[in-house]
C-alpha cells in the first residue's frame, strides 16, 4: 500500500527551510510515496503542492497572515526578528487528514499555518522537521539566550526586557497544549542536542535525518564559463558568500566575514582575492570592504545558484548561529569547498582538512587562516572532489528519502500495533 504523506509548511519555495521541505517531497515522490504538500503560499508549479485554492479561501489565508503578523509585531516589541505566535487555528492540519493522508509532516509553519492547539491535537503518526529552534522555544526562532532549556519563567527573563513576555506566554501555551510527543527529526546532530537539552521536548523521539539535495541537478560545472556567464573575472581567487537578504542578518556574520577579509589584506595574503555575494544587489551604502565585491543579486533558479557555486574557489558560511544551511549543502554538491565557524550544525557539513575548514566560533583570524587554507591552488583538485563525495553519500534525494520512508514506516507500523 502507497503511503500517502502530507507536508504543512508555510510556503513550498520562499526561504531555506521552505525549500527543503520541497526537495525532500520531491525525493519522497521519486522514491514511489504519494508526497503532498499543503501551504499557505504556493510558488512551484508542482501539481502536488497544495495552496488555498478558491478567492474565499486566498482572502481567508491572507487575512490569518496579516493579523498573525500584525499581533507578533505588537506583542514583539522592537526585536529585530519577528517572533511566531500560532495563535490563530487555519485548520490546515485536519484538512490534509481529510484528503486522506496517512501521515502528516510538519516543517516550518509560521505565518500562522497552524496554531499551538491544533499541533497539540494531531493525531497519530506524525513528524515535524526542526528547520530552527522555535518548535521547543518562546516566540523566537533563533533565541540569544537559552531560556528554552529550564523552561520559560519570571524569574528568568532577560533583565531590562520591556514589555509583556510573550516568549514566557507562547512557551506557557506549548507546554498546556503539546501533552503528546510528536516523533522529531533535526537536520543536525546540533539540532538534535538543542532539543534534548530543552524543557519542554526533552523527552521526545528525534532522529537525525539531512536536507535532500537533487546531486544531478547540483554538480560540478567548470570555473570558466560559470565566471564568464555572470560576469565575474576569470583570473582572481574568488570566494563566495550567499544568504537570503545577503549580509542584513547578523545571524550570517557578513560583519565577521569582513573582518576575516581585512586580515588577509593586512598580512598580504591573497591580495588579488575578490568577493561574490549572492542574495543581495547592491546596497545603497555599499559597506567599505578590503577587497573588490561582485554583488550578484537575489538570484531565484537552481541554474544560477549553481554557476555561483562553480564559479568560486571556496564558500565562506561565517554564521554565528546555524543550522544545516543548504547553501553548505548546495556549494559542497558543487564540489565546493566551505569555510565556516565551528559552530550549530556546520561540523555536519564541513569535514576539515577535506572538505574545508572549520574555524573557532568568532575568531576572524582563524576564519582567515581558512580562507587562505582553502584557496591553495595546490589542494583545490582533491578538497574538490571530496566535497563532491561528502554530499553523494550524505545528501543525496534517495538516501535521504530512504531515511525518511524507514521512518514512516516504523511510525505506520507503531500506530497500527496501538490500535
Amino acid at each position: 500500500m502507497t503511503l500517502q504523506v502530507a507536508h504543512l509548511s508555510y510556503s513550498d519555495l520562499d526561504g531555506g527551510a521552505a525549500r527543503a521541505a520541497w526537495r525532500l517531497h520531491r525525493a519522497l515522490r521519486e522514491a514511489g510515496a504519494d508526497s503532498r504538500m499543503w501551504v499557505h503560499r504556493r510558488q512551484s508549479d508542482d501539481w502536488a503542492v497544495q495552496g488555498p485554492d478558491t478567492l474565499g479561501a486566498r482572502l481567508k489565508t491572507e487575512v490569518r497572515i496579516l493579523a498573525g503578523h500584525t499581533l507578533s509585531r505588537v506583542l514583539g516589541g522592537d526585536r529585530p526578528a519577528l517572533p511566531t505566535l500560532a495563535a490563530l487555528p487555519s485548520g490546515l492540519p485536519a484538512r490534509a487528514r481529510r484528503q486522506g493522508a496517512d501521515l502528516l509532516h510538519l516543517h516550518w509553519i509560521g505565518g500562522e499555518v497552524a496554531s499551538v492547539g491544533e499541533i497539540g491535537r494531531l493525531a497519530a503518526p506524525a513528524v515535524w522537521t526542526l528547520h530552527d529552534l522555535w518548535p521547543f522555544c518562546g516566540a523566537e526562532h533563533y533565541p540569544d539566550g537559552e531560556r528554552w532549556q529550564p523552561g520559560y519563567t519570571r524569574a528568568n527573563r532577560p533583565a531590562g526586557e520591556p514589555g509583556w513576555d510573550v516568549d514566557r506566554w507562547v512557551w506557557a501555551r506549548k507546554r498546556r497544549h503539546w501533552r503528546r510527543p510528536l516523533q522529531l527529526v533535526a537536520p543536525s546532530r546540533w539540532m538534535a542536542g538543542r532539543a534534548a537539552a530543552s524543557a519542554l521536548m526533552g523527552g521526545w523521539p528525534c532522529r537525525v535525518i539531512p536536507n535532500a539535495i537533487d546531486i544531478e541537478r547540483w554538480a560540478p560545472v567548470d570555473a570558466a564559463p560559470a565566471r564568464r556567464l555572470l560576469g565575474l573575472p576569470p583570473d582572481v581567487p574568488l570566494l563566495l558568500f550567499g544568504a537570503s537578504g545577503g549580509g542584513s542578518d547578523p545571524r550570517k556574520g557578513f560583519d565577521l566575514l569582513a573582518e576575516a577579509l581585512g586580515r588577509l589584506r593586512a598580512a598580504g595574503t591573497h591580495p588579488r582575492l575578490e568577493l561574490a555575494v549572492f542574495g543581495q544587489g547592491p546596497p545603497r551604502q555599499p559597506p567599505v570592504l578590503s577587497h573588490p565585491v561582485h554583488w550578484l543579486g537575489r538570484l531565484q533558479d537552481d541554474a544560477s545558484l549553481r554557476l555561483c557555486y562553480a564559479a568560486a574557489d571556496a564558500f565562506v558560511l561565517p554564521s554565528r548561529q546555524d543550522n544545516l544551511p543548504n547553501t553548505g549543502v548546495e556549494a559542497l554538491a558543487c564540489g565546493t569547498p566551505v569555510v565556516a565557524f565551528d559552530v550549530g550544525g556546520l561540523p555536519d557539513l564541513v569535514d576539515p582538512g577535506r572538505t574545508g575548514h572549520l574555524a573557532r566560533p568568532g575568531d576572524t583570524d582563524d576564519l582567515a587562516r581558512g580562507i587562505a587554507w582553502a584557496l591553495d591552488p595546490a589542494r583545490q583538485p582533491a578538497l574538490r572532489a571530496q566535497c563532491r563525495a561528502k554530499a553523494v553519500a550524505t545528501f543525496s534525494a534517495p538516501e535521504v528519502a530512504r531515511q525518511h520512508l524507514a521512518l514512516y514506516a516504523e511510525l505506520r507500523d507503531g500506530a497500527a500495533g496501538a490500535s
